[in-house]
């Protein structure tokens, strides 16, 4: 995915010259952040929240490794993940605004009344308070906008684009094909 083999002429090397800008780069280092801190917050909700999740504890856990193994396949300039994160972030941006809206039924922050039995944790211990699950979904929702906001900057960049040019001592920053 990242270091697709071609042809390359002999004594030509290919760049990438939209990967050598600062916006580029940076972008790239928000979109891994923002997944990162994605699978972050999920994974404390998921934990946290563990005993009201209604059976998507196991879809949190992989929703989260996925998040870390884009983040980590972004760093490498993996473009072809961007469309994913966008998808992904949209659908999680969804998850969120229904469990804090009570579009389903009880939200997180409803559960603060007399009635309902506090959230158990993944171990069996009291879980975070329904106040601070109700901050985190939103903190994940605010995170998935950032996310879709900062994919789709990444895919207006053109990581992808290459070119083979004459190896000389002025393109030191050219990566050799294999």
């Amino acid at each position: 995915m990242v270091s697709s083999r071609r042809p390359v002429k002999p004594g030509y090397v290919v760049t990438y010259p939209n990967r050598e800008k600062r916006t580029s780069r940076l972008t790239r280092v928000a979109v891994a952040l923002l997944l990162l801190l994605s699978a972050a917050l999920m994974l404390v909700v998921t934990i946290g929240g563990w005993s009201k999740l209604a059976g998507l504890e196991p879809l949190n856990l992989i929703w989260c490794v996925v998040y870390v193994v884009m983040a980590y396949y972004v760093m490498r300039w993996a473009r072809d993940l961007l469309p994913i994160a966008i998808a992904l972030g949209a659908l999680m941006l969804t998850f969120t605004v229904i469990a804090e809206t009570a579009a389903a039924g009880v939200s997180w922050s409803d559960r603060t009344a007399p009635g309902y039995s506090p959230a158990h944790a993944l171990f069996g211990r009291n879980g975070l308070s329904p106040s601070t699950l109700s901050t985190l979904v939103i903190a994940i929702a605010v995170t998935q906008v950032l996310l879709i906001v900062a994919s789709i900057r990444g895919l207006d960049q053109g990581w992808n684009i290459e070119y083979e040019v004459p190896a000389s001592a002025e393109d030191a920053r050219a990566v050799p094909a294999v």
